[in-house]
């Protein structure tokens, strides 16, 4: 069995800090495995071959965070020699440098994760892989770009990553959103045999809040619809995907911008919900038409003025485009001063309270915004015919 212990070599300069290695023998032969590990002469014990902290150092926070960090690559070392003795076949020193020095290459948290996001892209899965690269853009952000080894994620390294972000702003729900993407990717390493599973997200959050949802009243809605925009291009255009997600019944921007020509036949929108995968059926009104009619028709093969090239990233169309109409109706919300910001999913949420004002019942309502969770399938009726719902839009539109 190979053993392995940690050496300081001094400085040649007198003064100047030496270097730790890792000294790994076996079979009576000797390798050494550099770190980039420096400490002063005089905080290394060489009779215990440990750091020696002392309280009154200026240097007491750096000396403990390195005595962590000898410690997990001592851990990731022992793990390496015991996968080797636990083999079949016989094994050199040489192996087991090599794999400690292939796995600092590879198992990194960074290099780990761009390799799950290839996965999800070559599986087709670009909205995953979009989510995982935020995720990893914003732990980035807080580790100033610096890589960890996906073994030396801690507790500690979590928590001090959650804190970070509720500095910076971020709520509870986007924060808890990256949480469980690293958790992810860090149970995907432990399933893979990569790393032991040490439990680094036992002490974050990773649940998801119910949201506060802000609706509209009828009369607001009716103020943004007769607001004269017509010297201001981009927030005119912004209010008409505004209103027309309020026609359709609460369409979701995602849904409204992947609608295609060939949905809109015979004076019904039917289109399959990317979220829940439902079909639902819209008759298609006057109201709406008009606004279509405002806009030259689209080139590509998309109904709406939203997608309209085809040779474009269209996800990257897509965000881009609720980037900028949201940005524009919250400057909408400040010329009517409203009391909080007016984004596309506002809309949706307003009409479902306008139609509950109206007094149409929540079957109807959850029918008609293509609702599929369990919990409001139990509760209200499973299906519902077009025409009721159709019934309720009208309501609510002549209601402007």
């Amino acid at each position: 069995m190979a053993t392995v212990k940690i050496k300081f070599r001094p400085s040649l300069v007198q003064g100047r800090e030496g270097t730790l290695f890792f000294q790994i023998i076996h079979n009576r032969k000797v390798r050494q495995v550099y770190t980039t590990y420096r400490v002063m002469p005089e905080e290394w014990d060489a009779e215990k071959s440990a750091l020696s902290v002392r309280n009154n150092s200026p240097r007491v926070a750096f000396l403990m965070s390195l005595r962590e960090k000898l410690r997990w690559d001592m851990a990731r070392i022992n793990r390496i020699i015991r996968m080797f003795d636990s083999g079949k076949g016989s094994y050199e020193v040489e192996d087991v440098v090599a794999e400690y020095e292939a796995y600092s290459r590879l198992y990194t948290l960074f290099n780990y994760m761009e390799n799950v996001i290839a996965r999800l892209k070559g599986n087709g899965k670009n909205g995953t892989a979009a989510n995982y690269r935020s995720a990893l853009n914003s732990f980035k952000k807080y580790n100033d770009g610096e890589d960890i080894l996906l073994d030396s994620v801690s507790s500690d390294t979590m928590e001090g990553y959650e804190t970070w972000l509720d500095r910076e702003g971020v709520v509870p729900n986007t924060s808890s959103f990256y949480m469980r993407i690293l958790r992810a990717v860090y149970n995907r390493a432990v399933d893979e045999d990569v790393i032991e599973d040490r439990r680094p997200f036992r002490h974050v959050y990773t649940g998801v809040d119910k949201t506060v949802k802000r609706a509209l009243p009828l009369a607001e809605i009716g103020r943004i619809k007769t607001m004269d925009l017509e010297a201001y291009p981009s927030l005119d255009y912004a209010r008409d995907m505004f209103m027309l997600s309020f026609y359709l019944r609460g369409m979701s921007f995602v849904d409204m911008a992947f609608l295609r020509k060939s949905d809109l036949r015979e004076g019904y929108v039917a289109y399959r919900r990317r979220k829940t995968g439902r079909i639902l059926i819209i008759a298609w009104t006057d109201e709406m038409q008009c606004i279509l009619d405002k806009y030259p028709e689209n080139k590509s093969g998309y109904l709406l003025p939203i997608l309209r090239n085809p040779e474009s990233d269209e996800r990257h169309a897509y965000r881009n485009a609720a980037y900028i109409i949201n940005k524009n109706l919250k400057k909408i919300g400040e010329r009517i001063q409203s009391p909080g910001n007016i984004s596309m999913y506002v809309a949706r949420h307003s009409w479902a309270s306008a139609a509950r004002s109206k007094g149409i019942p929540l079957g109807v309502i959850s029918e008609g915004m293509g609702h599929d969770s369990e919990s409001t399938t139990r509760i209200y009726l499973a299906s519902l015919e077009a025409s009721v719902v159709d019934q309720a839009n009208s309501l609510i539109i002549s209601s402007i």
